[in-house]
């Protein structure tokens, strides 16, 4: 008897264990749910929602869906050209960022004998440490002098030349974790080096591709500062700057709010979604290495 005791006692310990780990790892996925979805849900039940039910009853289900406020919110509110505007400066930023990333990057993972190749790197790694307040009044009188102070170009360059840092950076960590040997059976096959990048290593660095599209266009959706000194016209305001000013200006009207909210809110949604395993795959595989 003592024996299985002394046999059991281990299994025992080691499904206690293993059951505490499992509590542990579900309650903190149970939290990081709870502080991410709720306020989704609830800005969504608040955008339905008639004004003085958000100000008497604001964790309650609308009595009535009020559907006007979303319609009220993109017209009376201007909202739609703001979202406009958004879409403009992120598809633009993002499309800039990621073809000049994935050349980049290529070029400096795989050919080590480009001259000062690790200097160009660490020039590139130092935009990482550069905080955007040190830069923003240069690049205010940079774009003031060039004549684009006021128009997209004065967000859309800027936007490429400060998200290069970080898009070069993954495609160069992924492209250096793809096989040398996909490279020298496509030069067999009669690709040169512009053919081996183009049909063989950027189709296999999609999801590498996709981790820099979306983290690039939540940076470019949410930008606030950058277009706050760049783009003061109202007409070319995006969505993180009309919003501030949407608020202000409907401060009273909460329905209304929370649908300006959520309207600005169903791109990066939707993006994250749409691309949710490519970019698991981007990390998974070793874009963040």
């Amino acid at each position: 008897m003592t024996r299985v005791a002394m046999k059991r006692q281990p299994a025992g310990a080691a499904w206690a264990r293993k059951a505490t780990l499992r509590v542990l790892r579900y309650g903190l996925l149970l939290f990081f749910f709870t502080n991410f979805v709720v306020p989704l849900g609830w800005m969504a039940i608040s955008a339905l929602k008639p004004s003085r039910e958000i100000a008497t009853r604001p964790l309650s289900l609308p009595s009535e869906l009020a559907w006007e406020n979303i319609g009220r919110a993109w017209t009376v509110g201007r909202f739609g050209d703001y979202l406009f505007n958004s879409v403009i400066f992120s598809a633009s930023t993002v499309v800039g960022v990621v073809a000049l990333s994935c050349f980049a990057g290529y070029a400096l993972a795989r050919r080590p004998d480009l001259p000062f190749v690790r200097l160009i790197l660490a020039m590139f790694l130092l935009g990482l440490m550069v905080p955007f307040q040190a830069l923003m009044i240069p690049l205010y009188y940079l774009a003031r002098d060039i004549g684009i102070l006021g128009t997209y170009w004065a967000m859309i360059l800027p936007g490429v030349a400060l998200g290069l840092p970080l898009g070069i950076f993954l495609m160069r960590s992924f492209f250096q974790d793809l096989p040398e040997e996909l490279i020298d059976a496509a030069k067999l096959d009669g690709c040169g080096e512009f053919g081996a990048f183009w049909r063989v290593m950027l189709p296999l660095a999609f999801p590498g591709i996709a981790t820099v599209v979306v983290f690039q266009f939540m940076e470019t959706w949410n930008a606030f500062l950058l277009p706050l000194i760049l783009v003061q016209n109202d007409e070319l305001r995006p969505v993180s700057l009309g919003l501030m000013f949407f608020t202000g200006r409907y401060s009273a009207d909460r329905g209304l709010i929370a649908a300006a909210v959520l309207l600005s809110s169903l791109p990066i949604i939707a993006l994250y979604l749409g691309l949710q395993r490519y970019f698991v795959r981007g990390i998974v595989s070793g874009a963040l290495k």
